[in-house]
């Protein structure tokens, strides 16, 4: 499976006016990173960097002046994409630029469906946050050291290691096969993995008395239909 891990820095907030002008990806292939990238500067042609901008990425007009524009690198960047999901921090921020990028240039708007938001993600797996790229690589011991300012491609790398530890990709892609197994080599693999990972001294019980019953009461309430009455007994 084929993800593509991106961020944007664009001139401004407003994607109607605002233009991008510098695009960071990174390739995963099942979870792991491949190596390759694709990262660009893009002229913005006659849009000028918003102060506030500038003061969050860096980047300023001179700097964009002697980039090609956005129709420019279009073909390269749909072919590196082609085929694979989009995995970007606060998603809609980006897409949003990407499409209106997209749509000046007669290109139909990437799908929703192909469109994966890690803060969303962040927000489900830590609800109390915080959940800025930043707070996720010092919560996953990620060194983001060099990231003084924002920048697409630092960015994208960043997120691509923050991304496998917020949905366990590391874990994930690892798989148990015995060679020369036959019929029943899965259920062999499966069967010394839990054996290998069973702890000789249960751990004690982390929720109290009190909340046990409680529990009990409301499945009681939920009546003998329910999931959790079924997986009670």
């Amino acid at each position: 499976m084929r993800e593509i891990v991106f961020d944007t820095e664009t001139t401004g907030l407003d994607n109607n006016l605002d233009r991008v002008i510098e695009i960071g990806c990174v390739e995963l292939d099942n979870r792991f990173p491949t190596g390759r990238f694709l990262h660009h500067y893009i002229n913005a042609q006659g849009r000028s960097v918003h102060p506030e901008a500038q003061a969050v990425h860096g980047i300023s007009d001179a700097d964009l002046a002697d980039k090609p524009v956005f129709g420019a690198v279009l073909q390269e960047f749909l072919e590196f994409i082609d085929g694979a999901k989009l995995v970007a921090h606060n998603a809609n921020f980006d897409i949003g630029f990407i499409n209106a990028e997209f749509d000046r240039l007669g290109v139909p708007p990437v799908e929703p469906s192909l469109v994966v938001d890690t803060l969303a993600i962040a927000r489900r797996k830590h609800p109390m946050g915080p959940n800025s790229l930043d707070a996720l690589c010092r919560r996953y011991g990620i060194d983001n050291s060099r990231r003084t300012k924002h920048g697409a491609l630092l960015d994208a790398e960043l997120l691509a290691e923050v991304y496998i530890e917020l949905i366990g990709g590391k874990q994930a892609a690892l798989g148990l096969e015995i060679s020369g197994g036959g019929d029943n080599a899965g259920e062999s693999a499966l069967a010394a993995s839990v054996a290998l990972s069973a702890r000789p001294t249960p751990l004690p019980p982390r929720i109290s008395e009190e909340e046990r019953a409680a529990h009990e009461a409301l499945v009681e309430k939920l009546g003998e239909k329910s999931l959790w009455h079924n997986l009670r007994a």
